[in-house]
């Protein structure tokens, strides 16, 4: 059976002759999206909200279909329209002034998995329904078998923590005492989950505020009608962007490394078809849903899809869910992309970002100046948890991020996932409120992916345990199946995940299928991926590999092997030797690749994993 969708068409149309009060109120709108996400941010509990940024928010129009989103989290924001559509389905003639509506089921609601919990309001004008504010917040912790509500070893989504189905939760604007006294008790971290739900209240407390004096202004009518217009304008200017795409037929796959110690790999298959002003992405031949924690729910097969065209195109979009009327999404049912009830999809986001990276390499044969290779792959999660001094502490910590190469610039460091607007949480904050020390926080030297543009450096940061005792779980890939470089540039360096304690070391496998157990002086380093290269290292500019060498991103031994570059004594590139170098390595272009992980396994993180009983598995 497969599953296609396709947003809603377009409704009457009611015209607007003023392009000024147009432009005006769309950003309006989106400001007013944006305050959401500030009040969010600022009123916050956990630090993975107020320090890495895992919540989103949106607009509705009466219809439920998003009219502006906040500058958050682009994976989140395709989800939005299938909860939207439940909570008409269920509630549409019965709404009220002051009600409030939350969820956070992948599959009774259209919510992606436990910890994503919406919160959503009507917006009423003059006893009218006009419209919806609607938050998303990743809480820290609703309870389940692992610490964080993210075990990768969960084999059903019962084992994953506490399931809100789509129910009404405020009236009057008062929320239901009973589903706190819920939360507070399956959570291992209350005060933090009920103060982030309180930060969701007062978003959309603000946000009806706001909707409320545009509907003032300009009146329900010519909402409603410039709404319209809106729709019809951002799907304009996408059909637009597509017909100027060459029709065809574009594939593209990669996997995921696996589950544990012998998991396979996860194939992700797409195909990509432009015909006209229309576009499909088609999910067929992509690997079934597994027996983890990483099966996604259809609604973040819509939300990459969404967010992948929105790279690839150039206009100023708004953000009005009639661009996505162009676009028809085919998910096979029972596979990862759409996985049947009740698999677990608690650390979905890995399949996630694999999915962008799919659809940013199908992109790359359409519109090869716009698209960038494969960056780290999203996030990497550890979560870390424990009870010190009589109180339970729980981080989860996601590290990000190194972008691949782009066809005119380099990939960048340090910054987020194209797909997840997050941010690394600071060391500071991290040491003052847990008993952790972070002994090692920075960029990996010979790491990433060379090309004529060069990839995004590797990150890694190390957790001392300073308490009695922690459990660690941790989420992460790109070891097997490296970052793909586009164009002949190399693919990405590798991630891994090496646990010291009692004086022996051992690597451990990208996504360990249990919690482990850590005591007092142990140390957990992770060494998240590089981003790929994009267009072959031998193009290179000269002067900007000696650049990265006196900057330290790499090694003299690197620019020579993977470059073709030689640096005199002065720090510079010694162009006759450099000819006579690149001339010799042009002749065996794919042991660019094997020197390139060499000389990254060569330094101190890959000297720590190769020493080893795991040394096939890093090789």
């Amino acid at each position: 059976m497969l599953v296609a969708h396709s947003a809603p068409q377009s409704g009457p149309e009611l015209s607007c002759s003023d392009p000024v009060t147009l432009e005006i109120v769309k950003n309006a709108l989106a400001s007013i999206a944006d305050e959401m996400a500030l009040v969010i941010l600022r009123s916050a509990y956990s630090p993975i909200v107020r320090d890495s940024m895992d919540y989103s928010t949106a607009l509705c129009d009466r219809n439920g279909l998003i009219i502006a989103q906040g500058l958050t989290n682009p994976v989140h924001l395709g989800s939005f329209p299938s909860v939207m559509v439940n909570i008409l389905k269920r509630f549409g003639g019965r709404m009220q002034p002051g009600d409030g509506y939350i969820t956070n089921d992948p599959y009774g609601a259209g919510g992606m998995h436990l910890p994503d919990v919406y919160l959503v309001k009507p917006v009423f004008h003059a006893g009218t329904l006009e419209g919806f504010v609607a938050s998303l917040v990743h809480h820290t912790d609703l309870g389940g078998m692992a610490p964080g509500s993210m075990a990768l070893h969960a084999t059903e989504i019962f084992q994953e923590g506490l399931r809100i189905p789509l129910i009404k939760v405020m009236h009057e604007d008062r929320m239901d005492e009973n589903l706190l006294a819920f939360l507070e008790v399956n959570s291992r971290v209350p005060d933090q989950v009920l103060g982030d739900l309180r930060a969701q209240i007062a978003a959309c407390a603000a946000a009806e505020r706001g909707f409320g004096k545009v509907l003032e202004k300009y009146g329900a009518l010519a909402m409603r009608g410039m709404l319209a217009e809106l729709h019809d304008y951002a799907e304009k200017l996408v059909r637009d962007e597509i017909r100027a795409m060459p029709d065809g037929v574009y594939e593209a796959e990669d996997f995921i490394d696996g589950l544990g110690e012998g998991g396979g790999p996860i194939r992700f298959k797409v195909t990509v078809t432009v015909a006209g002003d229309e576009l499909e992405i088609d999910w067929t031949g992509t690997s079934g849903e597994v027996p983890g924690a990483i099966n996604g729910p259809v609604a973040i097969t819509y939300s990459v899809a969404y967010a992948a065209l929105r790279c690839a195109v150039q206009a100023a979009v708004p953000n009005c869910e009639g661009y996505t009327r162009p676009v028809r999404v085919v998910a096979p049912l029972g596979t990862i992309v759409n996985p049947r009830p009740p698999a677990a999809c608690a650390a979905r986001g890995v399949m996630a970002y694999r999915m962008l990276d799919v659809l940013f390499n199908a992109f790359a044969q359409i519109v090869p100046d716009r698209m960038p290779a494969a960056g780290e792959g999203g996030p990497s999660a550890v979560s870390l948890s424990g009870i010190h001094e009589g109180k339970t502490w729980l981080i989860t910590d996601g590290i990000l991020g190194s972008w691949g190469g782009r066809a005119g610039k380099d990939g960048v460091d340090g910054i987020a996932n194209p797909g997840a607007n997050l941010s690394n949480m600071p060391i500071e904050l991290i040491e003052a409120r847990y008993p952790l020390r972070i002994e090692t926080y920075g960029l990996v030297a010979n790491s990433g992916g060379a090309g004529r543009r060069r990839g995004g450096m590797a990150i890694t940061r190390s957790y001392r345990i300073l308490g009695d005792d922690a459990q660690l779980t941790i989420r992460s890939d790109r070891r097997a199946h490296l970052p793909p470089g586009l164009f002949g540039g190399c693919p990405g360096s590798p991630s891994l995940n090496i646990l010291d304690r009692n004086g022996k070391a051992d690597l451990l496998p990208v996504m360990p299928m249990r919690t482990l157990a850590l005591s007092k002086g142990d140390l957990f380093t992770h060494v998240a991926p590089g981003g790929a290269g994009n267009g072959d290292p031998l193009e290179r500019d000269l002067d900007h590999v000696a650049d990265d060498v006196r900057d330290g991103r790499f090694t003299r031994e690197f620019a020579r092997d993977v470059y073709g570059v030689v640096t005199g004594a002065n720090g510079r590139a010694d162009p006759l030797a450099t000819e006579a170098r690149r001339d010799g390595l042009a002749a065996d272009l794919p042991r660019l690749a094997e020197a390139q992980l060499r000389l990254f396994m060569a330094g101190d993180q890959g000297r720590a994993a190769l020493s080893r009983d795991h040394e096939g598995e890093a090789a």
